[in-house]
């Protein structure tokens, strides 16, 4: 631990209790664990109302992932880091992690003092990529970046990739309605329109696209 006494505020996310548990067990002898979520609507929450100056956020929640949620919380404090902690080894989702704006992202297999790692450069208002997908991020921006992200990242709005991943998770329109605070025909409408912009045919189509474009995962 450094002698700073005083501890960074961390809030910690993942749908997997006893991973969660573990995270906890491994920062709070370096930082100050303001509480612990289950699933992205309730990290947002939890954001507004505990005040972390940081927040390790799983990717794959339900309700919301984590790239969304990072989205959402940085729009209503853009102080607060956030570092995605994922067990996808995959461009794509960092390269729209960061475009959502995350400070860092690492996997989950990596050694413990790499989420460390980051956390301290992230609070130092640094940028921290985990060492194994650095390089193929690099070639994924100078080569294709801009043109994958405006396809996945900024075709939807963000409510249509909110309701898209919780029909995905296989809500029902009104189940949805009730969760978002919106009307069931609004959901209807926001579904018909993403298969229209999309152009696809069933909503069996819609699910793969959200799978594909990792707004939900298997």
């Amino acid at each position: 631990m450094e002698n700073d006494t005083r501890r960074p505020r961390v809030l910690l996310a993942d749908d997997h209790r006893i991973f969660l548990e573990g995270l906890r067990s491994l920062l709070e002898p370096d930082f100050e664990i303001v509480g612990t979520v289950e699933d992205g609507r309730a990290l947002i929450e939890a954001a507004g109302t505990l005040h972390p100056e940081l927040i390790v956020a799983d990717i794959s929640m339900p309700l919301l992932n984590g790239i969304e949620a990072t989205r959402q919380i940085k729009q209503i404090d853009p102080h607060i880091k956030v570092i995605l902690l994922t067990m996808h080894p995959d461009v794509t989702y960092a390269a729209r992690g960061f475009e959502s704006g995350a400070s860092g992202y690492v996997l989950k297999h990596s050694a413990p003092d790499e989420l460390v790692t980051a956390i301290r450069e992230a609070m130092k208002g640094k940028t921290y990529v985990t060492p194994r997908i650095a390089g193929e991020l690099l070639q994924f921006y100078k080569q294709e970046g801009a043109a994958v992200q405006k396809l996945t990242a900024r075709k939807l709005t963000p409510r249509q990739r909110e309701v898209l991943q919780l029909l995905a998770e296989g809500h029902s329109a009104k189940e949805v309605a009730s969760i978002l605070g919106i009307s069931t025909r609004t959901v209807e409408f926001h579904k018909y329109r993403m298969m229209e912009e999309l152009n696809l045919k069933s909503s069996a189509e819609l699910i793969q696209y959200a799978i594909k474009h990792g707004i939900i995962s298997i």
